[in-house]
């Protein structure tokens, strides 16, 4: 399946710029892999050591947030998109 990625400013450089890009996969997990093969560095800045998501990173498809569906398992379907939007935090 493609689907459409929407990338945050802090991974542009990876992208070359480009603030929306294709990928495949019918997971999330096929399409964080396949980012990698397109963009070499992606997938150590979404996931963890183990291969985890990066708990800091907040991965949306179609506007539904993945750790209220099956996380990197969460199937994909043809035009999806997927938005990856770091986590922010604040305060005095």
């Amino acid at each position: 399946m493609t689907v459409t990625v929407r990338i945050p400013t802090p991974l542009l450089s990876l992208t070359k710029g480009k603030k929306e890009v294709t990928a495949e996969g019918s997971t999330l997990r096929e399409v964080i892999d396949d980012l990698e093969r397109q963009f070499p560095g992606m997938k150590k800045r979404l996931c963890d050591e183990e291969g985890s998501l990066r708990r800091f990173i907040n991965f949306f498809i179609n506007d539904e947030d993945v750790r209220f569906l099956e996380g990197e398992s969460t199937p994909l379907k043809e035009g999806d998109v997927l938005s990856i939007v770091p986590a922010i935090a604040g305060g005095v």
